[in-house]
Formats: structure tokens, C-alpha cells, sequence
């Protein structure tokens, strides 16, 4: 494998595989940087696993080149696991951030400080035209605040506290939150399943 595509229009993901993918010598693309255009893949299995796969086995079968997408979100044990994969449109069709901090924070407002237990689940699928499809996972434990707290991030960032934190994940710098993150945790995965094929 000498190059991937990322299926994402997302920069920063981008650039974060990008670097990634580097230290193996296999040069990474973003759907920006096609030729070809697609449609946004919908989103309609029932766990990350499905999503991820379903975006991943589509464009590749499509393009015929190894392609990687992911699906993440938080899993707030609470609320029984939701928002889980409705995380990005919880609040409505219409994808706001602040909707949808909203929403989970109405949702837990009577219930205590020790069961707003969360984490945040990332899933990477990587679809090779003819093989399997493989799959790594990466989650982060903590629990949901009271309020929103920081500038950094995005998402449910301001009100995740990691386990271990006194500081939610939008307080964190960038290059912390990057060392703990549910991504980080699901490359780690990723870079073994590589380690493996070079071998």
C-alpha cells in the first residue's frame, strides 16, 4: 500500500493522518484533493463499526484504492449510551455544537456528579479493494460537567472531563488532548495492523 485516501473534507483530521500515514511512506489523500467528486455517504448503521465501514467499502469500492473513514461520538452511560452514533446531529438535522452540548446537559440535569460517567468512542475502518475491511477502536473515559469549559476543541469537547483530569478536553492545549484522544488511542491500533503488514 502506497496510498490511501481519507474520507473527509474535515482539515485538521486531514493533516493528522497525513502525518500519520507519512512515517509509513504511504502518501495520504482527502476527498477535497480528487478529482472526482461524491455525494456525502449517509450515515445509517446503528454503531460506529457500521458507519465507518459503510463510508469506507463504498469509496473504495468506487475508486479502487484503499480507503480509511472513521465515526466517533460520545456514549454517555446515563442516557444509555446515547448520543452514541447521533452525536453529530443530536439536537436536529441542523449540525450545532452548542445544540447539542445543550441537549445532553437538559438530559443529566438530575443526575449526580458520579453516574455522568461518558467516553468518547472513535472507530477507523480501512477498506482494501478484494480484502477485509479492518477495524481499530479507541475510546476515552470521563465524565460530563456541569457546565461547558474551554476554547479548545469542538463538539462535546467543553463539557468532557477525561478520567484522571481536572480539566475538560476543550481546556486541554491541542497537543494534550491530542495524546489522549479517542483518535490517538484507535491510531495506535492502526499502527500495529501496519507493523504487522510490513512484516
Amino acid at each position: 500500500m502506497d496510498k490511501i485516501i481519507i474520507a473527509t473534507k474535515n482539515a485538521g483530521k486531514l493533516k493528522e493522518f497525513k502525518a500519520f500515514f507519512e512515517e509509513y511512506d504511504i502518501t495520504a489523500y482527502g476527498l477535497d484533493e480528487l478529482s472526482q467528486q461524491f455525494d456525502e455517504i449517509e450515515e445509517t448503521g446503528t454503531t460506529f463499526e457500521e458507519n465507518a465501514a459503510l463510508k469506507a467499502e463504498t469509496m473504495a469500492g468506487h475508486l479502487q484504492v484503499p480507503v480509511l473513514a472513521d465515526d466517533s461520538g460520545l456514549e454517555i452511560d446515563a442516557l444509555e449510551g446515547r448520543p452514541g452514533v447521533y452525536s453529530a446531529r443530536y439536537a436536529g438535522e441542523e449540525k450545532s455544537d452548542q445544540a447539542n452540548m445543550d441537549k445532553v446537559l437538559e438530559e443529566l440535569k438530575a443526575v449526580s456528579k458520579e453516574e455522568r460517567t461518558a467516553r468518547f468512542v472513535c472507530v477507523l475502518a480501512v477498506s482494501q479493494p478484494g480484502k477485509e475491511t479492518f477495524y481499530a477502536r479507541g475510546h476515552v473515559e470521563g465524565k460530563i460537567t456541569d457546565v461547558p469549559s474551554g476554547e479548545h476543541g469542538f463538539g462535546y469537547d467543553p463539557v468532557f472531563q477525561p478520567e484522571g483530569y481536572d480539566k475538560t478536553m476543550a481546556e486541554l492545549k491541542p497537543e494534550e488532548k491530542n495524546q489522549i484522544s479517542h483518535r490517538k488511542q484507535a491510531m495506535v491500533h492502526l499502527e500495529k495492523w501496519l507493523n504487522d503488514q510490513a512484516k
